[in-house]
């Protein structure tokens, strides 16, 4: 099937489509402050007193050990539990996606999300915590699912990548803005850890809100069967009233599409074969980089390294401000440079980075004791740098590229895996890496740095450049024309 290049599909800029885009992309700020709220209320003396005395007892030890303190597996549970509930979840969302639509899946999600905030703001047992992290669970699971795959169908083809970023970009602002709450709660005695985790219904809320003023995507609404309103839901998302030729390609994706009747088998068939592979390898990536052992748990990483409790949530809002920042920096160039390059880059300032933490942290912070305070403030430095390069590649691209590259027969069965192994990772990095740091101590920097240099080869010999390609002409423009991945099609 011959492909009309990108230009020839008509759009303008219009206050709803933007509208679109951000009160969709609320979905990543529920996210992200869900990613940043767990370790700082997890560092909580009040939260610790209450759920996890044990904790609260070894941490009061003077002779503590700086890299076991932690080490708790049922403390681990409590942020790992979210994301095996998401996990499970997103493959209902991708059911819920196909047979409802985007906009309907968001809704959920926003529910889910506000239910997980008022009983974990209300826990007063540690079942009642659990239960509002699964409830949490599968909001994100929902969320995960549906929003980066309605900013990529509702995208203009020459911003796509850029649109579809502010998923990530709101997930970086969720993460900063939970560790300026965590930094407010922190003293307000009992209670502020409720405090914490209640005001997670808020980006929910907005989310719920925006589900009353987007449009479900034109190509959700097509492969439903709504033709006429998938053609005036193109319209009004591309401000022009002539779509011809973009709404031919929606129908001619979709009339292909048809033929498929069990989406999760057909990802085994050649043309999902490449995106499943690579959506799959990015999301165990993305967790194997450490960014979320360092997200997660800054607060208690900073105090590892000897910053009392208000200086290591201080610090970690610091680094939530790098993530944000430098997240604008992939809006901007992701369209422009492309995906592979930016990935290559932060692989060789990631590695650096790893390196420099664990050779400094190796040699200066004992099991007892803390850093000088310019060594912290080195590593400190260096975080950010990590941070800073982690943000333009492989956060929001991790979520890109598996939206974008699915034919649409197997789009949301295919991005529920990518949304699940993202979580299954997430969790395994959630529950591990209190010990993980206890056990192997400053190495553990060592270990994320050999899974950066795998990543780089990935990119290398595996990953193609999608910028630019209508996102139902993958297999003909891009995994055809791959060295690697067109073998696959030699029978076609």
């Amino acid at each position: 099937m011959s492909t009309p290049p990108a230009q020839s599909y008509n759009s303008k800029i219009t206050v709803y489509v933007v509208s679109c885009w951000i009160f969709a992309a609320f979905g990543g700020l529920m996210f992200g402050y869900d990613i940043g709220i767990s370790g700082g209320v997890s560092g909580m003396d009040d939260f610790l007193i209450k759920f996890f005395p044990n904790v609260y007892e070894r941490k009061l030890h003077a002779k503590e050990n700086n890299y076991c303190k932690y080490d708790d597996q049922l403390l681990q549970l409590f942020t790992s539990s979210l994301y095996l509930s998401a996990l499970v979840s997103s493959f209902f969302a991708s059911k819920a996606c196909s047979a409802l639509g985007r906009r309907p899946t968001i809704f959920m999600a926003s529910i889910f999300f506000i239910a997980g905030a008022i009983v974990s703001a209300a826990s007063e047992h540690r079942w009642m915590l659990i239960v509002g992290r699964i409830l949490f669970g599968v909001g994100v699971g929902f969320g995960n699912e549906t929003v980066p795959l309605f900013l990529t169908e509702v995208a203009p083809i020459q911003l796509r990548g850029a649109v579809n970023i502010m998923f990530q970009l709101f997930v970086t602002i969720g993460i900063f803005i939970a560790n300026l709450v965590n930094y407010a709660t922190s003293t307000m005695h009992p209670n502020g850890w409720r405090v914490s985790l209640g005001l997670a219904a808020v980006p929910a809320f907005l989310l719920l809100i925006g589900c009353f003023v987007i449009t479900d995507t034109p190509a959700s609404l097509v492969e439903r069967g709504k033709d006429d309103q998938g053609k005036a839901a193109l319209k009004k998302i591309r401000g022009v009233d002539d779509v011809e030729v973009e709404y031919k390609e929606i129908i001619a994706a979709r009339d292909e599409a048809m033929a498929v009747k069990h989406p999760f088998r057909n990802l085994l068939k050649a043309a999902s074969v490449p995106p499943l592979v690579i959506a799959i390898l990015l999301q165990v990536f993305q967790q194997f980089t450490g960014i979320n052992a360092i997200m997660f748990y800054a607060p208690v990483l900073f105090q590892t390294m000897g910053f009392k409790s208000d200086g290591a949530l201080l610090s970690a809002v610091i680094t939530g401000l790098v993530n944000v920042g430098s997240t604008f920096v992939s809006i901007y160039a992701v369209d422009k440079v492309g995906r592979r390059k930016l990935l290559l880059q932060a692989c060789c300032q990631m590695l650096i980075s790893q390196l420099a933490i664990g050779f400094i942290l190796s040699i200066n912070l004992k099991e007892t004791g803390t850093l000088d305070r310019t060594l912290a403030a080195i590593v400190v430095v260096l975080v950010c740098t990590y941070v800073m390069s982690f943000a333009w590649s492989w956060g929001p691209l991790g979520w890109l590229i598996p939206s974008e590259t699915f034919p649409m027969e197997t789009r949301t069965a295919g991005f529920a895996f990518a949304v699940s192994t993202n979580m299954l990772f997430t969790s395994l990095i959630a529950q591990a890496f209190l010990t993980m740091l206890c056990k192997m101590q400053a190495y553990i920097f060592f270990f994320f740095s050999g899974w950066i240099v795998l990543m780089g080869l990935f990119v290398i010999f595996l990953l193609p450049e999608t910028k630019g390609v209508p996102i139902d002409s993958m297999v003909e423009n891009v995994w055809k024309q791959h060295p690697v991945w067109k073998k696959l099609f030699k029978n076609e």
